[in-house]
């Protein structure tokens, strides 16, 4: 399961495959990490500096953080993709096509003037979370969605 939880300043990234729980997490920030509510993670409790410190200690690799450089990554269910707002301008998209054996993305794209901040890994894990909570198979012929699948 991949999950991405994001406040004002940042986007933490889950693989729920790779977490073998060694609790680094939850004793490194308690207010962010709590096993017992649901979603566990909720980064609107503990300041950044707190949060980034726990997920830099997670020694399976299972969290990871970036900043969120003040743009929004949203769902677009009417047009199969998600899409990446600096504002009101469309800065990136992650495309899919739904079939009979569940979801392909078939495209990942930032500006070139947007890359290196961790968007287009936003824009996949937006889609991945959308289609595991749609019950439907996630799978992807772009090789950038296909890597991170894969991570």
């Amino acid at each position: 399961m991949h999950r991405l939880y994001e406040n004002d300043d940042i986007a933490v990234f889950w693989n729920s495959d790779k977490c073998f729980h060694a609790k680094r997490c939850v004793h490194g920030s308690p207010k962010t990490f709590d096993p017992k509510r649901k979603p566990w993670i909720d980064v609107r409790r503990a300041e950044t500096k707190e949060i980034w410190q726990a997920i830099s200690e997670c020694p399976s690799g299972a969290l990871s953080c970036i900043y969120r450089h003040n743009i929004d990554v949203v769902m677009d269910d009417e047009n199969c993709r998600s899409i990446a707002l600096d504002g009101e301008k469309i800065i990136g998209e992650c495309d899919y096509q739904v079939t009979e054996q569940g979801w392909n993305i078939y495209h990942t794209g930032v500006g070139p003037e947007y890359g290196g901040k961790g968007i287009a890994r936003r824009l996949v894990y937006k889609v991945i979370e959308q289609a595991e909570r749609s019950c439907a198979e996630i799978g992807a012929s772009c090789s950038y969605a296909r890597k991170v699948l894969d991570e």
